[in-house]
């Protein structure tokens, strides 16, 4: 690795092929903006100085993305990669080493790109280059009769032998700045594109004796670039099965590596079983001998082990404890805490609330703003009125509570320790501990009493 290490990360292209207003950069791929991948990567190599030039959208890309290391470098008008590091040089350490990375090429590996900047130095240059079954489109790699690199050659440059060439460019280089900055007021537009070229400065450095280096990534798909929405989801599935790939190597058990989006940091103990179409957003623990059902939903959670989340279910931003039973089909909001041993069943929606060690919801329920103490059983269809239209108040169950169905509790109100609360009713005050309290009208019979019937249309 170079001593003073600058990294330049072009990033001023619409990306017409989009059809989006959204500078390309910032479109998502698992959740992350495409430059934040590779800003990513060029913090783990400890740059001295970290450059992304920007372009289209104007101040879009600085307020989208957050960093104090980063300086920004405008290109205001898109004349090519070679112009774009022009903008970047006033930036950098002249007296380091420059490595160029793409704000659309999201999957390039840290350990590739430490290989490249090995073979680059204060007299040597290096390129990232990758042989290609199909190498239309990209910048063929010339070398001269004893296979040293001469030159780069563009495809709308190239002659027809050349276009037979599968070893491309990649466009990551490695260089000493200084000479980078001097053949790069060399540049010359004068090409099929009209652009400044960024890939001419290989054949600069050659004629000056330079050697210039080649390095190969693991991968053809690190060096992959987004120009579509085609091409996001490509590298979309790409992501995900290697993320897929290394839970499995860790313990977990994926059902299926296709069918699996990660869209942030999800951290498994031994033993979890991930059925498919599950979706983990943000940062999500799974301690160990968790099973997440078919088609979850899990933004930043953690997950204690031995729970069970049956499929069908949304938890967000919520603490979940050991041996808890959860869904299917329910919703677990924000600022939720459930201890251990406790289920919330089908349909049952709970949001900024605590529910004690071994209490049960478990059908058709809304417990909103309460807290809830262990070994409570709320019956089916309860709700908590936590909201009177204007202001959010709490609920208060104490341990051992028995909820009958089809019960309302209008906050804020306690419900004492060991009370037993009648199906039906409506409970506007507290509730005294280890007592009956119901609220029911008295049940009638009306006898004689007929249903109406329709009138026949004449």
């Amino acid at each position: 690795m170079p001593n003073s290490l600058n990294v330049v990360i072009l990033a001023a292209g619409r990306g017409t092929r989009m059809h989006s207003d959204l500078p390309k950069v910032l479109h998502c791929l698992a959740g992350r903006a495409l430059l934040d991948h590779v800003l990513a990567t060029a913090r783990a190599l400890k740059p001295a100085r970290l450059c992304v030039v920007y372009g289209y959208g104007g101040d879009a890309l600085p307020k989208a993305v957050q960093g104090n290391d980063i300086v920004w470098a405008l290109q205001a008008r898109q004349l090519g990669t070679g112009h774009a590091l022009q903008q970047a040089l006033p930036h950098l350490d002249a007296q380091g080493v420059t490595l160029v990375l793409y704000g659309d090429v999201p999957l390039t590996r840290q350990d590739t790109l430490q290989r490249l900047l090995q073979q680059a130095g204060s007299d040597s240059m290096a390129v990232l280059t990758v042989a290609l079954s199909d190498p239309t489109g990209y910048g063929r790699i010339v070398r001269d009769t004893d296979g040293r690199v001469a030159r780069i050659v563009e495809q709308k440059d190239a002659s027809d032998a050349e276009k037979r060439i599968n070893e491309v460019n990649t466009g990551i280089i490695a260089a000493p700045t200084a000479r980078l900055a001097r053949w790069l007021a060399g540049l010359s537009n004068d090409n099929a594109q009209g652009e400044y070229y960024l890939t001419d400065t290989i054949a600069m450095a050659v004629a000056e004796g330079m050697p210039v280096a080649t390095s190969h990534p693991h991968h053809e798909w690190e060096v992959l670039g987004v120009n579509s929405k085609l091409q996001l989801a490509e590298l979309e599935r790409v992501y995900q099965r290697n993320y897929a790939e290394k839970l499995a190597g860790l313990g977990a058990t994926i059902m299926d590596p296709a069918r699996l989006d990660v869209r942030g940091d999800l951290v498994c103990g031994q033993d979890v079983i991930i059925d498919v179409n599950c979706v983990f957003e943000g940062s999500v623990t799974l301690g160990s001998q968790v099973k997440v059902g078919a088609n979850c939903v899990l933004k930043n959670v953690s997950v204690a082990e031995g729970t069970q989340i049956q499929p069908f279910s949304h938890i967000e931003e919520a603490q979940i404890g050991a041996n808890c039973r959860i869904g299917p089909f329910a919703r677990i909001r924000p600022g939720t805490a459930l201890a251990s041993d406790a289920h919330v069943g089908n349909f049952v929606e709970i949001k900024n609330s605590q529910i004690g060690s071994g209490s049960k919801v478990n059908h058709l329920s809304y417990v909103g703003d309460a807290t809830v103490g262990s070994k409570v059983n709320i019956g089916a269809g309860t709700i908590t009125c936590n909201y009177d239209g204007a202001n959010k108040h709490r609920t208060v169950i104490e341990d051992e509570v028995f909820i009958g169905s089809d019960t309302q509790l209008v906050a804020p109100v306690t419900v004492g320790r060991g009370a037993t609360i009648g199906a039906g009713s409506t409970i506007t005050r507290d509730a005294p501990a280890g007592e009956l309290t119901l609220s029911r009208m008295k049940q009638l019979t009306i006898t004689g009493w007929q249903r109406p019937t329709k009138k026949s249309k004449r």
